[in-house]
């Protein structure tokens, strides 16, 4: 005997059923693809603490969802426009319903790829508590932040009715509830944080180019086909939920505007530097990437080359703006997804095509799209809906955070010896290679029997063991709770330099010293940046001089 069905499935294609749920994994393949960015991008120190945030945060936005951010986003018998009501608490009635952003899938189905979107989006905002922000409080506020900010802003330009759905903006795959929304939230939420101590600042770079590289391209790989299916179009309640032409395209433009923008990035980074770099190239990817979001539905390919030469001279130099309003955006989340975000979408109202957008089979019925089509009020309501997002984010981003940060127990920076020893050490108690912990703890192989003759523990002529760690972090003893000071740091060092130079086994090479204007800021006790780096090699003991200039990351 057959037992009847719960839910009627006959009114949706297996095969469009099974594309959605290829790309919500794909959008989730791309959480851990913004850790490892992140963490690339970051002091060796502070690394892991980045790739914590990001994975972690994935899983608060997964119960936020689930109980009220889908309800706020996408109910549709909120008529507000603004934001969703509690209708779909804990997804009650959300089954085999066709979706609000397509009759072709279930709303079941639309929620969980709607999820992987909100997931992606906090976790870009979180590259924001770059090397000094504590972990716990960064999850409290993302959790506030997806209800008070994500669930609002995608309302706005995807719900049925949404004020910006109405009104007819063009937005495929969240030029604003995803890009903006974390771009300038990223920028309000450093606003609030604070700046890095000066120390921190000084000589910062990327600690692992190839986690940098991997990232951008776990990324590349998971933005194409999510990118195809959703789409929904002001003037009619259907959306591109399926594997047709429309998707090919949107795949096509993705590509295009990354690629070509990490070559425009390149080229300007080779023309102030005169070097072909990798995070330059994976920087200018990514800002391609961020801009096709909005418009790769939208777009014929050749616009898409002109989006990705405009993203990358304009991304490239908005990552200069955070030096002007002396905000510390670590991660250059304003000038790559802010900024790249806005493009895309002004591009939907300049060069959006009907033809395009007809591809998908279900939104047939439009007249002209944009100016090039003489439509030409899309443009002012593209960037009217720009401005409204950017203003409403960065507000509300800027009020919550102050909220959390003003809890007790919830301060959302770091202490200074945190930023000192690293975020990593301080928050987690863990780190991104083994060898930190080896440099951290070095003297815990050999103990001195004495700390005020430390190189005179061994016998004459026996090799001296000391670890190069990292440069930019804080030194610690497993004996000790506090941090080691650096003349006795420095006396063995010169004590080890003097022991190499009679073996001529290996080098110590002193790195640069901070400036007499630095000094006056730091004590003692904090001035670490005159650690050493060791080189281990049979050769004639020099100390090579100090480069006067430090690669950065743009």
């Amino acid at each position: 005997m057959l037992l009847p069905r719960t839910a009627d499935q006959s009114a949706f294609d297996k095969g469009d059923v099974a594309f959605i749920l290829i790309c919500s994994a794909l959008v989730l393949f791309m959480v851990p693809g913004l850790g490892f960015l992140y963490a690339g991008l970051a002091r060796r120190k502070s690394a892991l603490t980045l790739l914590w945030v990001v994975v972690t945060s994935n899983a608060v936005v997964i119960f936020q969802w689930y109980l009220w951010g889908y309800s706020l986003a996408f109910s549709r018998t909120a008529t507000n426009g603004f934001i969703g009501n509690f209708a779909h608490i804990g997804l009650k009635d959300v089954l085999n319903q066709p979706s609000p952003g397509s009759p072709l899938i279930p709303e079941l189905l639309y929620s969980f790829y709607q999820l992987q979107f909100a997931s992606v989006t906090v976790g870009i905002l979180m590259g924001a508590v770059a090397e000094r922000g504590r972990v716990l409080p960064a999850m409290v506020f993302a959790f506030i932040w997806a209800t008070v900010v994500y669930s609002p802003v995608a309302c706005w330009a995807w719900n049925v009715n949404g004020w910006a759905f109405k009104w007819g903006v063009l937005d495929y795959a969240g030029g604003g509830p995803v890009e903006i929304a974390s771009g300038v939230g990223g920028l309000a939420y450093a606003v609030v944080l604070g700046r890095r101590s000066q120390r921190e600042l000084v000589n910062f770079r990327p600690h692992n180019v190839s986690l940098v590289c991997m990232g951008t391209f776990m990324l590349w790989f998971g933005w194409i086909v999510p990118q195809t299916p959703n789409v929904i179009i002001g003037f009619n309640a259907g959306s591109a939920f399926g594997a047709n032409l429309r998707a090919a395209v949107a795949g096509w433009n993705t590509g295009i505007a990354g690629a070509v923008s990490g070559i425009v990035w390149t080229l300007l980074d080779y023309r102030s530097n005169h070097k072909y770099t990798m995070v330059g190239f994976c920087s200018g990817t990514i800002a391609g990437l961020v801009a096709a979001t909005p418009s790769s539905g939208f777009i014929p390919p050749w616009a898409s080359v002109i989006l990705g030469i405009v993203a990358g001279v304009c991304c490239n130099y908005a990552t200069k703006i955070k030096h002007w309003i002396r905000v510390d955006d670590a991660l250059d989340l304003f000038g790559e997804h802010g900024i790249a975000g806005m493009l895309g979408l002004l591009f939907n109202g300049l060069f959006a095509a009907d033809y395009i957008i007809s591809l998908d089979g279900v939104n047939t019925s439009m007249d002209g799209a944009s100016f090039m089509q003489r439509r030409y009020k899309q443009l002012y309501i593209q960037f009217t809906y720009i401005v409204a997002v950017a203003a409403y984010v960065f507000v509300v981003t800027a009020a919550a955070a102050k909220v959390v940060d003003m809890i007790p127990g919830l301060a959302l920076k770091g202490d200074p010896e945190a930023e000192l020893i690293g975020m990593d050490d301080h928050e987690i108690g863990e780190f991104v290679q083994d060898f930190v912990e080896v440099r951290r703890a070095f003297d815990a192989w050999n103990p001195p029997s004495s700390e005020e003759d430390v190189g005179d523990q061994r016998a004459d002529g026996e090799e001296e063991v000391v670890a190069a760690g990292d440069r930019h972090g804080g030194f610690t003893d497993l004996y000790a709770t506090e941090l080691r000071p650096t003349h006795e740091l420095n006396r063995s060092v010169s004590r080890g330099r003097s022991r190499a130079d009679q073996s001529t086994t290996r080098t110590v090479v002193k790195s640069q010293t901070p400036s007499p204007k630095d000094k006056d800021d730091l004590n003692e006790k904090d001035n670490h940046d005159a650690q050493v780096d060791v080189v281990s090699a049979p050769v004639e003991p020099i100390n090579p001089p100090v480069p006067t200039t430090v690669p950065v990351r743009h």
